[in-house]
């Protein structure tokens, strides 16, 4: 064989493969590659993530020239729109309108501002001016003259003399007395015409058109003497505060927080760095397996990193992306050093409680509504933090809704509240037991009013209540149906309390489970967030959240809800005082942000206290103390008809001891728990209300036991309400 020709018939191969074979026969379920074939089909189009799958004998049926691919280089049209997202074709300061308005008041301040410095500059300029004149004069009629004497063609004549060329410089020359003669008659008519005109409008023209003419004259003359390095203005603004943030500034920043995992290059900008309100926005995506909350738990160190006070630096989440997605707001100023915000209802107009209160701004400066109806709120913080001036407008959003109720309480005795007693149903301030024991009344007043209003709510015709809970439309019908909000501020004054500190607690819980379905809201609000003195059951069940300054993480999750402190959001770096009104909204926005609420003072809450009580007075919706009467109380027997009837099984006129303690027990564990027949009867005695021999039939036999008519339940019940109307 001839080594050295190539083998036309790959015998040698065709040898290697038949040995390779008898070698290692074919095993069950196994599958010769073809290897040509793979490295073929491999990367289709030339795209090198296209992966091929490779098969097993359970595709034997299958074209074996088929191949899936893991990663399909071809993506069908709706998976390469999903994966892409439109601008909007706006900016976002354009398309909204607040924002708008918000950018352009900045632009007319801006222009304003260097409107009136300059203005008041314009004396020095104008001496300026008159000082450089003489210069200037010099500049332009030198410069007329060299121009008319070609001065520019000196060089090039310079340079033929030089090099000795005769004939270069002869043409140059002719060159430059055609320009001269030409520009020298230029000169002339201008000159000409130039005085005669002057001479014209000295004759034809008012006084003040020749000062305005020299003024111009030596304006011009004056600009055109001005030194290179000696400008004339000087800029109203010099440097932004807050300069222009950009992606390395934010990258540094960042890296700075030393995470495990961010590295120099993996974090990327979905959207470009734009101007938001009075700050700049960049998205960020962070690196796999870092979160937003991982930041926000350290927006000290990032304002470090940002050079930037730590009250102008906002990171927050976008969970709506995914965990990794950062939105980093970053202010021109600190937002603790802002203007005091106005309430936009504090001069005028009146607000429907079905719609959620103006509350506050969030650091970009947009307005933050709060809903009530529908919602429970939590207010704390540390003393002297705002949280009693938080309460006050959502208090006054309340009160000017001449359908709502209010019932105050102020457990401080400071008299913050006070504004309000003049339209409250009921109204308490002081931090006596007198006090604290008509607010846990009103609780206990609040749940049976609860559970009125569940039977009434349920006897509406379904055309009216389709969704079985309260609206504005059942709201204005007068059917006891309206809203009604319950203020406790101090609350932990409360729930502490020795001896009905409890009960209160239970009420309380009831009312935010059940209440908030049937009109009735609960605003709650407390400087001492511990397990003591605010029930984990009322804590754990608001809706909405609003926590200032706190001291620790036990505290910030007491307000703000469990693992609030590990996800980055902390009350606890807002700065004592500095930081007053300041604090996290939680439950009210898809999720929580931090705003500073509307200032109300004294003076401004009497004057809407004032027009709350002209609208109620107009509607006839002042009651309870607000209208002089007597104020409500409640009867513990009163509350155990209540539930007696609440609990009677059905169908029975006449029940066992036993079976109502139980029942009883499972309504209310706390209060009923543990209650045998006995106990019973000795709440129901003084009633007159006496048990009786209850025969029933249980296999086969027999079986009495004490128990109540329903009749005499239902009597005691109609007598006391009766008593009530007297």
């Amino acid at each position: 064989m001839n080594h050295d020709l190539p083998d036309p018939d790959d015998e040698l191969f065709a040898r290697l493969e038949a040995d390779l074979t008898a070698d290692f026969p074919e095993t069950p379920g196994g599958e010769v590659v073809d290897l040509g074939k793979a490295r073929t089909a491999r990367r289709p189009s030339g795209d090198p993530a296209a992966v091929p799958v490779v098969g097993t004998a359970a595709d034997a049926d299958d074209d074996p020239d088929d191949t899936v691919y893991v990663d399909d280089p071809a993506a069908a049209p709706a998976d390469v729109a999903a994966e892409r997202r439109r601008e909007p074709i706006l900016p976002k300061w354009a398309s909204n309108a607040e924002q708008f308005k918000a950018a352009a008041r900045w632009a007319a301040g801006q222009a304003a501002y260097v409107t009136a410095y300059h203005a008041a500059r314009s004396p020095l300029y104008a001496a300026r001016l008159t000082a450089r004149a003489p210069r200037g004069a010099a500049r332009v009629i030198g410069g007329a003259g060299r121009w008319v004497a070609d001065a520019q063609g000196a060089p090039m004549r310079a340079v033929a003399v030089r090099k000795e060329d005769a004939e270069l410089y002869l043409r140059l020359t002719r060159q430059r007395d055609a320009k001269v003669r030409l520009r020298t008659l230029i000169a002339a008519l201008v000159a000409a015409f130039g005085i005669a005109f002057v001479a014209v409008l000295l004759v034809m023209t008012p006084g003040w058109t020749h000062l305005a003419l020299a003024a111009a004259t030596v304006a011009a003359l004056g600009w055109a003497g001005a030194p290179a390095d000696a400008p004339l203005v000087t800029r109203a603004v010099v440097k932004t505060r807050a300069p222009r943030l950009t992606s390395d500034i934010v990258e540094r920043a960042l890296l700075a927080l030393g995470i495990g995992g961010m590295g120099k290059g993996e974090i990327t900008f979905p959207a470009p760095i734009t101007r938001d309100g009075p700050g700049w926005r960049a998205d960020v995506d962070l690196p796999h397996g870092v979160t937003a909350g991982d930041i926000m738990e350290r927006r000290k160190r990032l304002a470090s990193g940002l050079r930037r006070p730590l009250g102008c630096v906002w990171p927050e989440g976008n969970a709506d992306e995914h965990e990794g997605r950062l939105v980093l707001w970053v202010g021109d100023k600190d937002l603790s050093k802002a203007e005091k915000i106005a309430w936009p209802l504090a001069k005028a107009g009146r607000h429907d409680l079905f719609k959620p209160v103006p509350f506050g701004r969030n650091p970009r400066g947009q307005w933050v509504a709060v809903p009530l109806v529908q919602h429970n709120v939590l207010f704390g913080s540390q003393p002297g933090q705002g949280k009693t001036s938080s309460v006050r407008v959502l208090a006054a959003g309340a009160a000017l809704d001449p359908t709502a109720e209010m019932w105050t309480h102020e457990l401080k005795g400071s008299g913050d509240l006070d504004p309000f007693e003049p339209i409250s149903h009921r109204f308490v301030s002081g931090i006596d037991d007198d006090s604290i024991e008509y607010a846990a009344e009103s609780l206990t007043l609040l749940r049976k009013e609860v559970m009125r209003r569940t039977g009434a709510l349920k006897r509406l015709p379904r055309d009216l209540c389709p969704d079985k809970r309260v609206t504005r439309e059942i709201a204005d019908k007068r059917i006891g149906l309206h809203p009604l909000v319950c203020i406790v501020d101090e609350c932990q004054n409360l729930f502490a309390h020795a001896k009905v500190g409890k009960q209160a607690g239970e009420d309380a819980e009831f009312i935010i489970k059940i209440g908030r379905a049937f009109g009735v809201i609960l605003i709650l609000a407390t400087q001492r967030p511990d397990k003591d003195s605010l029930p984990t059951g009322v804590s754990g069940n608001v809706s909405i959240r609003f926590c200032l300054r706190v001291a620790g993480q036990v505290e910030n999750d007491m307000i703000l809800g469990t693992s609030a402190y590990k996800n980055g959001i902390r009350a606890t770096t807002f700065r004592p005082e500095v930081d007053a009104g300041l604090g996290y909204l939680a439950g009210a926005t898809a999720t929580p942000t931090v705003v500073k609420t509307a200032y109300l003072d004294t003076p401004a809450t009497e004057a809407i206290a004032k027009r709350a009580h002209a609208m109620r007075a107009a509607a006839g919706t002042l009651t309870g103390h607000a209208a002089g009467e007597a104020p409500e109380r409640s009867d513990p027997h009163a509350t155990l008809l209540d539930d007696l009837e609440a609990v009677w099984p059905s169908g029975e006129a006449r029940v066992w001891g036993e079976t109502l303690t139980g029942a009883l027990a499972a309504l209310r564990p706390d209060t009923y728990a543990g209650w045998a027949p006995e106990q019973l009867a000795a709440a129901l005695r003084p009633l007159g209300i006496e048990p009786g021999q209850i025969g029933r039939r249980i296999d086969g036999k027999t079986v009495n036991r004490r128990g109540y008519d329903r009749d005499h339940i239902t009597a005691a019940i109609a007598e006391r309400d009766r008593n009530r109307s007297a």
